[in-house]
């Protein structure tokens, strides 16, 4: 089974800090998942999934994806839209 992401969202562009962006996907047409943040790395941008702390303070993912050749997938789409948006903005 493969996932098909039928929507990309960047609700925010941020330029202050680590925080670069925050985007919402919707995949298949049926599922939304808000509140991805776009990072600035050491070495590069990435796509960190939403996440909450839990009692012993660790940050802990709501939702991500098993494989790595989703989360590739989904970190390539995320950041393509992320690189669209900041060039249409300027």
């Amino acid at each position: 089974m493969s996932i098909t992401i039928t929507d990309i969202k960047v609700r925010k562009l941020l330029n202050d800090g680590k925080l670069r962006g925050i985007v919402s996907i919707t995949i298949d047409g049926t599922l939304a998942v808000h509140d991805i943040k776009v990072i600035q790395g050491e070495e590069r941008l990435f796509a960190a999934m939403p996440s909450r702390r839990d009692d012993s303070g660790v940050f802990r993912d709501i939702v991500h994806p098993i494989s790595a050749q989703c989360r590739s997938e989904l970190e390539e789409a995320i950041l393509s839209a992320y690189h669209t948006e900041l060039n249409r903005t300027e």
